[in-house]
């Protein structure tokens, strides 16, 4: 009997000011890091998808971002 799965994990790199794509308003935004690692016998091995996003503190909207983008905006 095998147990594999998913697990996402959540890595948050920062708080910066910017303003948000949905609302407009400036507001701090929440930048982090999402990695799906595939797990055997609950023991997470290698990454499978890695994501990075931007969470707006005023509205609650969330949207994906490049890494490139995330790269720059975590230098600020």
């Amino acid at each position: 009997m095998l147990i594999f799965g998913l697990r996402t994990v959540i890595h948050r790199l920062g708080v910066l000011t910017l303003v948000c794509r949905a609302c407009g308003n400036q507001a701090a935004q929440v930048l982090s890091k999402r990695v799906t690692k595939f797990s055997l016998f609950f023991i997470p091995l290698f990454p499978v998808r890695t994501r990075y996003g931007v969470q707006c503190t005023f509205c609650g909207a969330s949207y994906d971002i490049s890494r490139d983008e995330a790269n720059r905006l975590a230098v600020r």
